[in-house]
């Protein structure tokens, strides 16, 4: 896949030679890093993971003898684009990622930059102690990101942000110099004389316009270099975004985690009311108080269904205030209080954790749901986090509201209302050919707006690419210039992420999504969800990272990353190398870069089910291999392992043979390499006894009188290798009363075909399977479907021939059925036949 920046051949060489190991100039990765959370791509020279402080130092020196540019990267979670760049991206996840030490009685930690926050937290709470700032990222961001933005969360009211929790920073300069910086005054360089003096020549801009209210994060937070602030650099360059110095370690401070929490959930007519009745809610001294509208709980219940929405206070819009403390009655007591507020029309204290739970999960999610708008349209992140003073937050959201209809936009506003911070994704028509002049036209409207209402156009993640240019909405030329002397004094080369904060690049520069055609003709799956467009599919990933999570707990995403803690083999890397596909000339299926990035995907559609933006990585390998391989030979894996419940037909013949044959000594192996799989699996047994031979050969049993008949729909797989399942659904369904049915021959659901990317042959194989189980539904009776299992489950059989070397894990009953399972109602072009939606016609699915 062609790229459009030229990669200094001798950089590559010149790291090496300077001790830097883990360097990568391949396509691949460079697509997978040219995106992180925001709307913007850039593809950088090449990526480094350092493995320790000399390496990023040595790094650092290439880059300024070459004037080449240097970008710091943690998770790649940030949604104003500041974790690309065209030269040499740093990313610290994949090494320097240790909580070096932790103090449990002094309270503090050291960590390195790339430190998971779900890491430091589990270390930290083993002594019942917690890091206070809690991204809903938090199972993926790392502390250096955290620092880069001053990144807060939901509970900066009890904890406060990450520049008020950092002990020490240890720093390379852009201008080469090294400093640790404690508490307190650091001790003096030139440099620091310098600042100093700058400082001391500035000081009505500083105390006028910095500093304002707690989230204003927009700029440099140079407040913090105030004599009567101790000049304290370590604080100012907390939310720099990497544009003045490199972490190489931070020290943290940790609190105790309060013993006794409660959620309050509170009901209001509208989300303007809701900000409203912030001011009612702080004095109560909440832990968090959280904001979101009916719009986005919309979302979920579609989604997810309406169970993993507990019950919410009547209302069009919600505030979730915590409280907590080491008193339970006191806590409790609160929590009363809240709950009798005037302003809102009712309220629910939530007692059961596992409720509270879920309607965190709901904020959490908040970037990843509000991917899509609420006209269905794709939402984007151009202007995401804007905060105003609190107690004037109600009328800057009807503000805000008043300026999306004026235009003719639309998002789901949710956030921090206790600290005044509005999250929102809006959706910007970048389809269309003035779609790019809509985002300006309405962003450069919206920072006047908020600037107007005293606020910030960041309150949390950085000004970055989406919000450099319109400082000057917010500040005075004489704060813009002073921003600029101090990126002059500390990266005097500008090599530190350019184009952020100082000398931006133009924020409609860059964009992904406006840069990609619609590829709409010619593809097998039908895209109904993105109107019929694999360009709009593909772009669905936002980036917000959740397939990179540490602590995965119920999720199956993405289990080839966690094996290889690859970006490329995460479900956002690989939707980067596809977008780069297409926005590189669209149609280039058979890139090599492409396939490299698809080659670990498993196939098991834990994407389709955990990703908060519905990327459906399983169906996008299979339009790709059903491209690449169409009208040519395939890979023996295809014909192998993607027609095996063909092969179990035949295999019926004889089993007993066959059984005994793949067990001589070579048979076994021999015959996996001509089946192109991996030598140390093995071939599993057929079943000496089909299920559906076993069905056809049992004694009749005579339908009793007032049973419902049901419809046994049995896989290929639990046909031919486990039948005994099968038998158990039997028995299962007629003790509970059902006279059970199955189909007069067996149906084969495709997956093998659609895995394999056969998809003309799974067109065809589908087709049977539908025509015969729609007369069974037309006919009133309900069909139950089994779930593969191991050894038949396809998605957890390892069948890359390429990835011979990848660790082989023991196979685990799959969980995910029937979200593996593709041809549902939209999926293929082929449409199921419409048929009444009477209960008793309702699809029946078991364990």
């Amino acid at each position: 896949m062609p790229v459009d920046i030229a990669l200094p051949l001798s950089l590559t060489s010149a790291l090496h030679a300077e001790g830097v190991q883990d360097v990568r100039a391949d396509a691949t990765t460079r697509a997978a890093y040219s995106s992180d959370a925001s709307l913007y791509r850039v593809v950088p020279s090449l990526v480094v993971f350092p493995h320790d402080a000399d390496e990023v130092l040595a790094t650092l020196a290439v880059c300024r003898s070459r004037g080449i540019a240097l970008t710091s990267r943690g998770a790649g979670t940030s949604v104003a684009g500041n974790a690309i760049g065209t030269g040499v991206i740093l990313d610290f996840s994949r090494h320097m990622n240790q909580v070096l030490s932790l103090d449990a009685e002094g309270k503090t930690a050291v960590v390195q930059p790339g430190t998971v926050h779900a890491t430091l937290q589990k270390a930290a709470m083993s002594h019942g102690l917690r890091f206070g700032p809690d991204p809903s990222t938090h199972t993926r961001c790392t502390i250096g990101g955290m620092i880069g933005n001053n990144a807060c969360g939901s509970r900066t009211l009890a904890y406060g942000r990450t520049a008020d929790n950092v002990t020490h920073l240890d720093v390379i300069t852009g201008g080469g110099q090294r400093l640790f910086l404690g508490a307190g005054a650091p001790p003096e360089t030139p440099l620091t004389e310098a600042l100093r003096a700058l400082v001391r020549s500035e000081l009505a801009t500083i105390r006028t316009e910095l500093g304002s209210f707690g989230r204003q994060m927009s700029g440099y937070a140079l407040e913090h270099l105030l004599p009567e602030r101790d000049f304290d650099l370590r604080r100012a360059l907390v939310g720099s975004e990497g544009t003045l110095a490199v972490v190489l370690e931070a020290g943290v401070s940790l609190v105790v985690d309060a013993p006794h929490k409660l959620l309050v959930v509170l009901g209001f007519a509208d989300i303007g009311s809701a900000g409203d009745a912030v001011m009612q809610v702080l004095p109560l001294t909440p832990t968090a108080c959280e904001g979101l509208d009916s719009r986005i709980v919309d979302v979920v219940r579609t989604r997810r269904g309406p169970a993993a929405v507990p019950e919410l206070p009547a209302g069009n819009a919600w505030l979730f205030v915590e409280v907590s403390g080491s008193d339970a009655a006191e806590v409790a007591s609160r929590a009363e209080k809240l709950s009798r507020l005037a302003s809102a029309g009712r309220a629910r204290i939530v007692t059961d954790a596992h409720e509270a739970s879920a309607l965190w999960k709901i904020r959490e999610d908040g970037a990843g749901l509000a991917g899509r708008s609420p006209a269905g349209a794709p939402a984007h992140s151009g202007w995401e986090d804007a905060a105003v003073p609190p107690d004037r937050l109600g009328d800057y959201l009807r503000a805000f509201d008043l300026l999306l209809i004026e235009h003719g936009l639309t998002g789901f506003p949710y956030g921090h209302f206790g600290d005044g911070c509005v999250h929102v994704r809006l959706d910007i028509p970048f389809g269309r050919s003035d779609g790019t002049a809509v985002f300006r036209a309405f962003v450069t409207e919206a920072a006047r707006l908020v600037a107007s209402f005293g606020g910030s156009l960041s309150g949390e993640h950085g000004d970055g690419r989406a919000r450099s240019e319109l400082l000057p909405a917010m500040y005075t030329s004489d704060a813009i210039a002073l921003f600029g002397k101090v990126k002059g004094l500390m990266d005097p080369d500008n090599i530190l992420n350019p184009g952020i904060v100082v000398e931006p690049r133009p924020l409609d520069a860059d964009i992904r999504v406006a840069q990609a055609s619609p590829l709409k003709s010619g593809l097998a799956l039908s895209y109904a969800h993105d109107g019929g467009d694999f360009s709009q599919a593909v772009h669905r990933c936002t980036g917000v990272g959740l397939c990179r999570a540490e602590n995965t707990g119920d999720s199956v995403m993405c289990p080839s990353y966690l094996a290889t803690r690859d970006e490329k083999d995460s479900t956002r890397g690989r939707a980067r190398v596809l977008q780069e596909m297409i926005n590189q000339g669209g149609t280039n299926w058979r890139s090599p870069e492409v396939h490299d990035a698809l080659d670990l995907c498993l196939s098991c559609k834990g994407c389709a089910s955990d990703c908060p933006t519905g990327v459906d990585m399983a169906a996008y390998k299979a339009e790709v291999l059903h491209q690449s391989f169409k009208g040519r030979l395939r890979p023996l894996t295809h014909y192998s392992l993607g027609w095996l419940p063909r092969w179990a037909r035949l295999a019926a013949v004889a089993p007993r043979l066959l059984n005994r044959l793949v067990t001589l000594p070579g048979i076994n192996r021999l015959a996996l390499r001509l089946a192109g799989v991996d030598h140390r699996r093995t071939i599993p047994r057929f079943t000496e006894q089909t299920f559906h031979d076993w069905f056809a050969a049992r004694s009749a049993i005579p339908s009793r009188p007032g049973t419902t008949p049901v419809l046994l729909w049995v896989d290929s797989f639990t046909n031919s290798f486990s039948p005994e399942v099968g038998k158990s659904a039997v028995r299962v369904l007629e003790s509970a009363g059902f006279d059970v049915r199955v189909p007069a021959q067996p149906l084969c659901c495709g997956l093998t075909w659609i895995s394999t990317g056969q998809l003309d042959g799974a067109r065809r194989i589908l087709g049977k399977t539908v025509d015969t189980l729609t007369e069974t539904a037309a006919a009133g009776i309900p069909i139950v479907g089994l779930e593969p299992r191991v050894p038949g489950c396809f998605a957890r059989t390892r069948w890359s021939s390429s990835a011979r070397n990848a660790p082989v894990r023991s196979p685990a009953p799959c969980t995910r059925w029937p979200s593996c399972w593709p041809p549902d109602r939209t999926t293929f072009r082929r449409r199921w036949p419409e048929r009444p939606s009477s209960p008793s016609r309702t699809a029946i699915t078991t364990r």
